[in-house]
């Protein structure tokens, strides 16, 4: 039997990613090598690369895509993605499992299609969690973690974090696969 304590946290926001890096410390200790985590700009990445990076640890820092928020806008700071490069992590800017081509077709159409369900489905136990679903799996698809090991994951709501998983990883195209193992942290609303 595995007995491990949860965070629910009272709301969503940045106010919670201090205490989701206290629980990848703690995954580091407990001897988890593999780390995905979400950041926007680099600011919660470079955090974990400073607190994680080290000998046997593979970190991977998932950002949006160049374009998401607009043509060729790049959220991810420069300075970030150095330091974490630096520290030994790995930065993936890529193409959100659930959202782009669907989405674009979707709305253009007024339809649904099968990821947005998908990513709607997810959303049912909290943003940060569905998050953590996709960047595991984009971190598979572009080879950066191995498929079929146990993952630890940290993604949020909006700013920060306020989820925390612990996964069994799978490429996107085996999504049905991938297993959430564990839920360590995530918001109550």
């Amino acid at each position: 039997m595995i007995r491990r304590e949860v965070l629910y946290f009272k709301q969503v926001g940045p106010e919670n990613t201090e205490a989701c890096l206290g629980l990848l410390e703690k995954a580091k200790q407990e001897g988890y090598k593999h780390f995905v985590v979400a950041s926007t700009t680099g600011t919660t990445g470079a955090m974990a690369a400073r607190r994680l990076c080290g000998p046997g640890i593979n970190l991977v820092v998932v950002g949006h895509s160049v374009g998401f928020r607009g043509p060729n806008v790049d959220e991810f700071q420069e300075g970030h993605y150095q330091e974490i490069t630096d520290l030994g992590g790995k930065v993936y800017k890529g193409t959100i499992l659930t959202h782009s081509l669907e989405t674009s077709v979707a709305e253009l159409f007024k339809g649904s299609a099968p990821t947005l369900l998908i990513a709607n489905t997810l959303r049912r136990l909290g943003h940060g969690l569905k998050v953590c679903c996709e960047i595991v799996m984009e971190a598979v698809d572009a080879g950066l973690i191995p498929e079929g090991e146990e993952i630890v994951a940290a993604a949020g709501s909006a700013r920060g974090w306020d989820a925390v998983v612990l996964l069994r990883s799978a490429a996107s195209k085996r999504f049905l696969s991938l297993v959430v193992l564990e839920i360590w942290a995530k918001p109550r609303g």
